[in-house]
């Protein structure tokens, strides 16, 4: 009686790790994206908490923001994605990124990021 061997031939298994490779690739590129938007919308909810927060200049919130961004280690936001403007008894905070991760040879990720938080007198309101 002849036994049938199943399994993968060396070919299928390097096309295999070929394609799981390019996801993990990917995924690399993806995930610290993802984290610095977490580090922003983290730093958001905290400048929601703080008491009096609306009772500071623009530039004052500005420089908490930045700050808590430091912390985080996120580097990609800049001023000019941040807009801050007046809402009833508080400001609503935007802010709006855009990040671009080159992938392969001319390929890139692109990722667009937008976060907007009410800043209001007496702390955060969810």
């Amino acid at each position: 009686m002849k036994r049938a061997q199943g399994g993968m031939t060396l070919i299928g298994f390097i096309i295999v790790l070929a394609v799981a490779g390019v996801f993990i690739y990917t995924g690399m590129k993806v995930i610290p994206m993802y984290s610095e938007y977490y580090a922003v919308k983290q730093a958001l909810q905290g400048l929601a908490g703080e008491p009096g927060i609306a009772d500071q200049s623009p530039a004052k919130i500005k420089d908490l923001f930045f700050r808590r961004l430091y912390i985080s280690y996120a580097d990609t936001v800049k001023s000019e994605h941040v807009k801050i403007v007046r809402k009833d008894a508080g400001y609503l905070m935007t802010v709006k990124y855009e990040v671009r991760k080159p992938l392969i040879a001319n390929l890139d990720v692109v990722g667009k990021f937008e976060a907007e938080k009410e800043l209001r007198r007496g702390g955060a309101i969810d």
